[in-house]
């Protein structure tokens, strides 16, 4: 008789909140789950805007002090600095991504979400910027860091 296999976990924490860097986290929170992998996404600090009802569908690129993506927007990084030039490359980001299939980000939150993902707020970061539970997207659980720690023990743990 053959030794079950334990389930693969994987846990992600997602520190930042711009267009660019929420899709990352929950890209691959989708595909450990289709995968069949359980997962745990703990979003601190700027990463609280992905799952933040009134941020997670006006995320913007971050222009100035971002070096790939001037390259890809075809412009110095010093012309960064002209207002608009965030707005005018986030419309282009979400241009690409919605050409690629990729529902925009509060979507994307709930399909990980049906998928079986869950995601937790992280505790100090909301009470160091006055968010409450009821400040994030339905079914986001607060959680501490130490509890993220525990829960994610024997976890694959990818930083993003």
């Amino acid at each position: 008789m053959a030794d079950k296999k334990p389930a693969r976990k994987l846990a992600i924490i997602a520190s930042k909140g711009s267009l660019d860097m929420a899709y990352p986290p929950l890209i691959l929170a989708n595909a450990a789950r289709m995968s069949g992998v359980d997962v745990d996404v703990f979003f601190t600090f700027w990463g609280l805007d992905i799952i933040t009802k009134k941020k997670m569908n006006k995320l913007n690129v971050a222009v100035v002090g971002n070096p790939s993506m001037h390259p890809w927007f075809h412009i110095p990084t010093l012309l960064g600095i002209i207002p608009g030039m965030s707005a005018a490359a986030s419309a282009m980001m979400r241009s690409e991504i919605k050409k690629l299939d990729f529902p925009p980000v509060g979507e994307f939150v709930q399909l990980v979400m049906d998928a079986g993902a869950n995601l937790f707020g992280c505790k100090m970061s909301m009470d160091m910027m006055k968010l409450t539970e009821k400040d994030l997207v339905e079914g986001a659980k607060v959680l501490g860091a130490m509890e993220f720690i525990e829960m994610s023990d024997g976890a694959q743990l990818l930083f993003v």
